[in-house]
């Protein structure tokens, strides 16, 4: 006869695993993105733009701060149907500042399922400070 507190600690820790591994995978994978999508930006940059390889004022002017780029996601995405090398940038940008986000909603996500009440209530102001924190970035930029 087994015992039901060991299969209930074998699964809990099961649970565990698979969480730590969805967890792993996901932020392997949203920062791996976010290189791939910056790199291609960065590529797309110098294909439209070949004087920036060779020309130090041209390379000077998109490296100076306070130089235009995309600022909102529509600009991103405009920048992006119309090939900008910057709004791809940007857009790897945005998913690397996504990917622990999303971590933390993953995490949310697990804690409620596993009915573990005070770190689903944890997790949930912590998501929801982060989300707040970039409405009020986007008031005050």
């Amino acid at each position: 006869m087994t015992d039901p507190t060991t299969d209930n600690a074998a699964h809990d820790a099961e649970q565990l695993r698979t969480l730590e591994r969805i967890i792993s995978i996901l932020l392997r994978t949203g920062v791996l993105a976010s290189l791939l999508i910056v790199l291609a930006g960065l590529i797309l940059s110098f294909t439209h733009h070949p004087e920036y390889m060779h020309s130090h004022s041209m390379l000077k002017q998109i490296t100076t701060p306070g130089r235009v780029v995309p600022h909102s996601l529509h600009e991103v995405l405009t920048g992006i149907r119309d090939q900008r090398g910057e709004a791809l940038i940007a857009l790897g940008l945005l998913l690397l500042i996504a990917t622990p986000v999303l971590r933390v909603a993953v995490a949310l996500i697990a804690f409620a399922l596993e009915r573990d009440y005070p770190f689903t209530l944890i997790t949930a102001f912590v998501l929801a400070m982060l989300v707040l924190s970039f409405f009020l970035g986007k008031v005050e930029g």
